[in-house]
Parts: structure tokens; C-alpha cells; sequence
């Protein structure tokens, strides 16, 4: 198990290539920015589909008059 441990913090001190803080900083404004586009997309689906079945319950309510 030592020996494992061990490996590993090697492992990820010497053979990893850790992204530079810019990199990071890309990074993560791509992935805010993405999920900020997709927050937008699903609120507009949301909306439209609320819309859309409104319409349809009030003319099936209307149709039993």
C-alpha cells in the first residue's frame, strides 16, 4: 500500500502536466460561458413548450362547449 501511495504522489509531481493558471483561467470561462448558453437554450425550450401546451389545453377546452 506504501508503495502505491508512493507511485502516485510521484506520479503526479513529476509525469503530470498541470495547466498553467491563463490555461485554467480560459478554462473556466469557456465552461461558464457554456453553461450559461445552455441554460438560455433549455429556459427558451421551456417556455416555448409551456406556451405550446397552453394553447392546446385551451382549444381542447373549448372543443366540449
Amino acid at each position: 500500500m506504501f508503495n502505491y501511495v508512493k507511485e502516485s504522489y510521484n506520479e503526479l509531481v513529476n509525469k503530470v502536466t498541470w495547466p498553467t493558471f491563463a490555461q485554467l483561467q480560459n478554462s473556466t470561462i469557456v465552461v461558464m460561458v457554456a453553461s450559461v448558453i445552455f441554460a438560455v437554450v433549455v429556459l427558451a425550450m421551456d417556455t416555448s413548450f409551456e406556451t405550446i401546451l397552453a394553447q392546446i389545453y385551451k382549444f381542447l377546452g373549448n372543443v366540449g362547449r
